[in-house]
């Protein structure tokens, strides 16, 4: 999947904001301002100022819609939840360079919320995904105990676990385990 860093930025963004959702089988990760402040910062989100309460309460809705479009049974499911979602943002394309990184489009308006930002970035990410008939790369962590969601780069579409450290070392532990057992 060769795509620019925007694109690959967004997409990563999008994963660790569904994995910060209870849906995905742990705590809230955005539990409080502090934690959606930690997130914008380790994400490098920008043109984002003083974060509010209503915020955090808009940004929890829009990471369950993404939520629902990795989840969604097929590639129109998820086409619909994500025009869905992205019916009810402010777009607006523009070219930018900020932070030491390359030329790379930004989609939110200029006086989007965090919400509305992430709604714009990660859904037209998502949304070049979806047109590249690549609705198959969004998965959700094949470990039982793991419900993280995951975009699969990997060129031949294999991969199956949301972390190769952590989840999939812990299943081919478990394999050759049971192999050694029996």
């Amino acid at each position: 999947m060769p795509f620019g860093h925007d694109m690959v930025h967004a997409l990563a963004t999008v994963v660790e904001l569904i994995n910060t959702s209870p849906s995905t089988g742990g705590d809230d990760g955005l539990a409080t301002l502090a934690d959606l402040q930690s997130f914008v910062e380790s994400r490098e989100v920008s043109g984002i100022s003083t974060l509010t309460p209503r915020d955090l309460g808009q940004v929890r809705i829009v990471r369950e819609a993404f939520h629902r479009v990795f989840v969604a049974p097929d590639q129109p499911s998820a086409v619909r939840t994500l025009n869905s979602l992205l019916s009810e943002t402010r777009i607006t394309p523009r070219l930018t360079e900020h932070d030491g990184h390359p030329l790379h489009v930004h989609y939110f308006a200029p006086d989007a919320t965090l919400a509305e930002h992430l709604a714009a970035d990660c859904g037209v990410a998502l949304a070049h995904l979806l047109v590249e008939g690549e609705h198959e790369r969004l998965r959700t962590c094949s470990a039982p105990d793991c419900e993280h969601v995951f975009v699969d780069e990997s060129r031949n579409r294999s991969r199956v676990y949301c972390d190769s450290r952590t989840c999939g070392n812990r299943m081919h532990v478990a394999a050759y385990r049971a192999r050694r057992r029996g």
